[in-house]
Parts: C-alpha cells; structure tokens; sequence
C-alpha cells in the first residue's frame, strides 16, 4: 500500500491553502502530518479523503492515478478518516453512526440489536463506555471525538487519516488509542497522524511530513534520531525561542468567583473552589465527569439546582449567557466552536466584536465594519490569526485559526 501525493496545489476565496505540497505514505508505518494553523494539513486530508479535489498536482494509490469524488468513494478504496470537524448526524444512535456504510439488515428492516452488539464491540476497542442505543447529541464532544475514532476503525481501513484525534481526549483515552494504532499498523494499515503535540509525535510516529504555509518542508523524514528542535524550525522556519514562565501571584482579598456547594441539572454535586484575581486555576477530569458541564453552568448556559456562586464576595445568581457576558464580564471559549463558538458565514471582525457590540454600535444601535475592524485588528494580530484581512469568512479558515 502506498499513497502518494505530488506537488499538491488548492486555493480558496483569498486563501492559497496548499502549494506544491508532496507526501508519500506507506503502509505498515505511522507517519506524522505537522504544521502551525493554516499550514494545510486539514486541507490535504480532504484531498485525501474525496472532500475536496485539487487544483494541481496528482494523487497515486499503488501506482495508479487516484481521483475521488466524494468521500463514499475513498471509503470504498479503504480510505477512512477522522477530521476535525465532527461528521456525526446528532440524532441517530451511536450505533447508527458507526455503522452507517454498513448497518446489519433482517427482514429488510435494520436489525438494531445486532447493530448495537457490532457497535459496543468497536467502543469496547477504543475504550468508550457508552451505551450505543443512545443519541449521539447526548455525549460530550470528547465521548463524540471517540464515536468518531470507532467510526473510522470500523471500515477497516487499509488508509487511516487522523486529523488532531487526541485534541479534545484526557491521556488515558490518548494511550488506549495509540495501543490500537500500534496494533493496526503491525498489521499493514498506513496511518496519517495530525497532531500540534511533539511530544505525541515523537513517541508514536515512524515518519514525519512538515507544512509551511502549505508547502512542504520536510518530507517522509525518518523519527528516529529526530529532534524536537529540527521539527519547530520546519514548521516556523526559524529556531525556538524559549519563553521564561513565571509563577503567578494570587492578589489578595476575595476571591474573584466563588462556588460552594454547586449541584447542577448534569448530575454534579457539593463541588467547591474559588478562583482569585492573577490566578489560573486548572479543572481535570476523564472523559464523562462532567468538566464540560459544570463549565456551562456557572456561566449560564446550563441549570444550577443548588449552591451558591459568589462575585468579589458577593452571592449572584447569573442565570444566562447574555447576563455573564455583559454584567460579570465572563469569558467563555466552548469546545464546540462551530455550534456555540463561531459563526461560519461572517467575517472575522464580527465574529471577534459580537460580544462588545453594544459598547461600539452607534447612537441609533447600528453597527459598522470600520467599528468592529477597530475592535478586531488588535486581538487578532496578538492571536497570530493567519488570514489575508479581517473580511475573510471563518469558515473558510484552518480549524486551529477558528
């Protein structure tokens, strides 16, 4: 099995997503795929997988010339992918969405208890204790990403495409994976591996390509032997530069916001802790504890049933995201960007200004793009965002960049 990719090229509205970029992949190995946001790894997955076709350049499967029209068609050459956006359908079962290519059939009706049993057998591989017969709505974006991962592994793939897999899981997930991935390349499959974590990539990978601004700067480089220091200045263009971290100092007096004794409608209970001014307070738990829920209440988003949130010492009932935004100065950076953290189909500068955009509207409540690029610029210069203006659509930006 080899796949190879020959001077790629592919451009979007405003965007030149890849230039001449190469990769080779064999199977048997696990190579990785890496680059800063909106080098073009997502993009040349897609070229991969049939979502998207090429402007220039070929594509070969063993030799011969490959062109894909839809994603269907990669399935059916055994081209499985995990991207980073999900391709779940919300209200189907989790069996449902594994099994979609392929779900078992009696009577020509859908057989739903053999589906369910087939369906367990691939969480059961990949570590996920959830019951297939329910919605996929109703997981957690981590539990989705591992829905996602079983999804892929169950086309017994001879091509697997993992595009930042272990983005959204805790390490205990992040190990059972990466035993399976072991397992699956001993047995002939070629993986492709997208990560922003060296340390992944050093441990797991046997190959590694580097993007820079969708062209290739390294390709197929053997890992053995690699440093850490050769794969950042392939992806940067120049030498790592050492950033001094300084412990932070709590400012004294109350604590900024305060929870005590919180319950809330997910099933949390007697959770406590305060978090003060100048401090940077870290909440961990496995997949299904309930880190991402509990984040959603106290901003508003989902219901509080008991307990007492404090403000600068002072008990609060904040009841809504517009009110923990506006009145409490709240934060909020959702790990579901597409449903509840971005709009797609408008520009940057709105997308930034939304949430101040009754400080910069007008007299008469209107709100122009000179007022919102004013607010925007700024943020997105010290966010690094890699776009050729602040008109450019969020959709049509890398994933890291949204």
């Amino acid at each position: 099995m080899a796949l190879v990719l020959d001077r790629i090229g592919k451009s979007f509205p405003g965007v030149r997503a890849l230039n001449n970029a190469s990769l080779t992949l064999n199977g048997g190995e696990i190579h990785a795929l890496m680059g800063e946001n909106g080098a073009g790894k997502s993009t040349l997955i897609k070229i991969i997988t049939g979502v998207h076709r090429p402007d220039s350049g070929t594509v070969m499967l063993d030799g011969a010339p490959l062109s894909l029209s839809s994603p269907r068609d990669a399935i059916a050459l055994g081209i499985s992918a995990v991207h980073q956006e999900r391709n779940l359908i919300p209200r189907f079962s989790v069996a449902e969405n594994i099994l979609l290519e392929g779900l078992p059939v009696r009577n020509g009706l859908v057989d739903f208890r053999r589906a369910n049993e087939q369906a367990h057998e691939h969480l059961r591989k990949v570590g996920l204790g959830v019951d297939p017969a329910i919605e996929v709505r109703r997981l957690s974006v981590a539990q989705m990403q591992m829905v996602e991962i079983a999804k892929a592994l169950s086309h017994q793939a001879k091509v697997l495409l993992l595009d930042e897999p272990t983005a959204s899981i805790t390490d205990a997930e992040t190990e059972i994976l990466f035993r399976l991935l072991r397992q699956l390349r001993d047995q002939g499959t070629a993986i492709l591996f997208v990560s922003h974590k060296l340390e992944e990539v050093l441990s797991l990978c046997d190959r590694v390509t580097v993007l820079r601004d969708g062209e290739t700067t390294l390709r197929g480089a053997p890992m053995a032997g690699m440093t850490r220091q050769t794969l950042i200045e392939a992806m940067i263009g120049r030498a790592e530069r050492p950033v001094i971290a300084r412990s932070g100092k709590p400012q004294k007096g109350a604590p900024k916001i305060e929870l005590r004794d919180i319950a809330t409608a997910a099933g949390h209970g007697n959770i406590s802790f305060s978090l003060r001014r100048g401090e940077i307070l870290g909440l961990y738990g496995l997949v299904g504890a309930g880190r991402t829920e509990l984040a959603r209440a106290i901003i508003g988003k989902d219901k509080l049933t008991s307990g007492t949130v404090l403000i600068d010492g002072k008990p609060v009932r904040i009841g809504s995201v517009e009110k923990a935004i506006k009145r409490f100065r709240m934060g909020y950076v959702s790990e579901d960007r597409k449903h509840e953290g971005v709009i797609l189909a408008h520009p940057i500068r709105s997308n930034i200004a939304m949430t101040v955009w009754g400080k910069i509207a007008s007299t008469f409540g209107l709100i122009g793009a000179r007022q919102e690029r004013r607010t925007a610029a700024p943020l997105a210069r010290q966010l690094e965002i890699r776009t050729p203006n602040l008109e450019q659509l969020v959709g049509n930006l890398s994933g890291g960049n949204q």
